[in-house]
């Protein structure tokens, strides 16, 4: 429930035990008003039993019934009007009137019912007040002139009238500014915590976003330096005894495969230790965000300026997989030429992954390397043989997490590249992938 919901149902049982009054303090405001009203008309009914004639507790008691009139001025504004209307010849009920005006002007009566009520009490006001005057000065030994009783009967009637009604127009037009401000207020702040959930969800998706960067990143660089790694351990432990020079040769190699997967991961922690310096909190702005992502993307191309394999290290890719025992043909089509950072890291990586797979699951088989540059766009393919029997029984059981095909899918969709990978008619198993790359500075 939400906290205008909440004060309206608090509001409207307050009214259910107070009747039609919002609050306590308005059911004894108007309780007393009404008590007073009722005293005023009491004290004025005397008057007017003798002037009518009555007996003088009938005039008390008609005042007392009629001023009681103004405790509903809140639920009939109108009926109280005209009742004040009704016993102005009788010279009572001033306070009725003016307060009944007050409250029929600030409610949401329309304005019509307003002018005519008002018009019609000011017009009682005004021919009662210039009888009264008149009876006076007739009664009296000068003359203050033709002049002097309608003037007084004017401002005596717009005194007692214009007043409540321009001060209750303004009251009612100022309770609506304010409704309407907090309605305003509310409806914002329902916008603004929307605004705050779509910010978080998409802090939220730039946090899983770069998770999955990183944990495609960590693949490239464990996997196929690790699995190059274990080939050349089971080659060292091998030919350890039988032939040293080979051993201490293998033995170098797994030591360089080494260093250079330290260099990436060390690399790759220094994109994490600068995307410390600035996290993500709660409520985050979308500018806030947007600026994260654009660090995060220029972080990443830094490292591979720095020093991350491109289409330039295929060929010492091809040449790390002979080394360990891997028959490995590469093949070149089209000229050479540069490309754009991201386009030059995945095409080296579909590559490092096609290789990777094959020291995994097809140990022993030949492969081929294939590498096109055409007009608009670069190409690569690896692609395997049938495995021979005993070498994939004498397989090194490197283990496989299944995310590398998927990982390299999603790196080449996300250039708005095309990614194929299956098995081929003769046995073997292929990578394909073809890449949208634009000569870089054009």
């Amino acid at each position: 429930m939400t906290t205008t919901g909440a004060h309206q149902d608090a509001a409207g049982a307050t009214a259910r035990g107070w009747w039609w009054w919002g609050r306590r303090r308005s059911a004894v405001l108007d309780v007393t008003l009404g008590a007073v009203s009722a005293l005023e008309c009491a004290a004025e009914g005397v008057g007017f039993a003798d002037y009518a004639a009555l007996p003088v507790p009938v005039g008390v008691l008609f005042g007392l019934v009629v001023g009681a009139a103004l405790v509903v001025r809140r639920r009939w504004p109108i009926a109280v009007v005209l009742v004040s209307i009704a016993i102005t010849p009788a010279e009572m009920g001033y306070l009725m009137g003016i307060v009944g005006l007050y409250t029929l002007a600030a409610s949401e009566v329309p304005r019509r019912i307003i002018a005519v009520l008002a018009g019609m009490s000011l017009v009682a006001v005004l021919i009662v007040t210039f009888v009264r005057l008149r009876q006076d000065i007739g009664s009296a030994e000068f003359d203050p002139g033709p002049w002097y009783v309608p003037l007084m009967a004017v401002i005596f009637s717009l005194g007692l009238n214009a007043p409540p009604v321009l001060f209750g127009l303004y009251i009612g037009a100022r309770r609506r500014l304010m409704e309407s401000l907090r309605e305003r207020a509310d409806s914002l702040e329902q916008e603004l915590s929307l605004l705050a959930d779509r910010a978080e969800q998409r802090a939220q998706m730039a946090r899983t976003e770069e998770r999955t960067r990183i944990a495609r990143e960590m693949h490239d660089v464990v996997a196929h330096r690790v699995s190059l790694m274990v080939v050349h351990a089971a080659a060292l432990q091998a030919v350890a005894l039988k032939d040293p020079q080979k051993a201490a040769k293998n033995a170098a190699l797994v030591g360089d495969m080494g260093r250079q997967a330290l260099t990436e991961l060390r690399q790759m922690l220094g994109v994490l230790r600068a995307g410390e310096a600035a996290p993500v909190r709660e409520a985050v702005p979308l500018a806030a965000v947007g600026r994260a992502a654009a660090a995060a993307a220029s972080a990443v191309e830094a490292v591979g300026a720095e020093g991350e394999p491109c289409l330039d290290a295929v060929e010492e890719l091809v040449e790390q997989s002979r080394q360990a025992g891997m028959v490995v043909e590469l093949q070149v089509m089209g000229e050479a030429r540069a490309y754009g950072p991201q386009v030059e890291r995945t095409a080296y990586r579909v590559v490092q992954e096609g290789l990777t797979n094959v020291h995994k699951h097809a140990a022993g088989a030949e492969v081929v390397v294939r590498l096109a540059h055409r007009a608009g766009e670069v190409a690569m393919q690896v692609e395997n043989g049938p495995v021979d029997g005993k070498a994939a029984d004498a397989g090194l059981g490197l283990p496989s997490g299944g995310n590398g095909l998927v990982g390299m899918r999603e790196r080449v969709t996300s250039l708005g590249g095309v990614f194929v990978a299956g098995p081929t008619e003769e046995g073997g198993f292929r990578v394909s992938a073809v890449l949208p790359a634009p000569v870089r500075g054009m």
